[in-house]
């Protein structure tokens, strides 16, 4: 039994794994502000033409179906790169739960910035000019008067908070991650548009906005749409922080 074991031994050495090579500058810093600028360019792109050729009798089911299916997408294709965050709120919230260095959240920001001009312009050029007047450039218009100013804020940072739990829970926190998170953060943002359309637009991302409000020159209560959607990532980073997180999360009751 020694002899052949010894024997086996010689005839199939033991392999010993290679360890992954360090990823290099490039990879590590370059490469994900590119997929975040492209990959919120897209976005911004696709959800835009979305508004602006809506067709009336569709309503908000046609930019809720268009908004969630790409950033699904998007998420699915990028995440291994950059994490496929395309929004500042998302950025800010998985820095705050240990899934982002310091160092990248703002390059992050300013590439998501970037591409949310990048994907209006883009809308720009592909749509006519009366639609886009029409539809201001995709910009979020809902709000008219001071009347529903405030169940708008309220709606944009209720509902940024909810989609960043789905995110923080489905990606960072180790505990409940899932290989579905593309699917539950497009669902969830199609499902909140066609809730919460009516009230305030369902921004949730302030380089969704500010990208067609820059192009369009539309900037009527504009800053609900940073207020809102920032509190509302915090809020939720605040929640898996302290409450939902596993123990290398969660600040309390570790």
């Amino acid at each position: 039994m020694e002899m052949c074991e010894a024997g086996a031994s010689l005839v199939c050495p033991e392999v010993k794994a290679v360890p992954p090579a360090r990823p290099n500058q490039f990879e590590r810093v370059f490469q994900p502000c590119l997929a975040e600028l492209l990959g919120t360019t897209f976005f911004v792109f696709v959800g835009c033409v979305s508004v602006i050729e809506n067709e009336g009798a569709t309503g908000r089911l046609q930019p809720a179906l268009v908004h969630g299916l790409a950033v699904a997408a998007m998420v699915a294709c990028m995440a291994e790169i950059s994490g496929s965050h395309f929004n500042p709120p998302f950025t800010l919230a998985i820095y705050l739960c240990g899934g982002l260095d310091m160092n990248m959240v703002f390059p992050y920001l300013a590439c998501q910035l970037l591409g949310g001009v990048l994907g209006a312009a883009m809308a720009k050029a592909m749509t006519s000019k009366e639609s886009f007047a029409k539809a201001h450039g995709a910009a979020f218009d809902v709000l008219q008067s001071n009347d529903a100013l405030g169940g708008a804020l309220f709606g944009e940072v209720a509902m940024t908070c909810l989609v960043t739990l789905v995110v923080l829970l489905g990606a960072v926190n180790a505990k409940t991650r899932s290989p579905m998170v593309p699917f539950l953060v497009g669902c969830t943002v199609a499902v909140l548009i066609l809730a919460g359309g009516g009230v305030s637009g369902t921004c949730l991302n302030p380089a969704r906005a500010f990208g067609p409000a820059l192009m369009s020159n539309y900037w009527t209560y504009h800053w609900v749409y940073w207020v809102g959607p920032i509190a509302g990532g915090l809020l939720a980073a605040l929640l898996v922080r302290l409450l939902l997180g596993d123990r290398k999360t969660r600040l309390l009751l570790k």
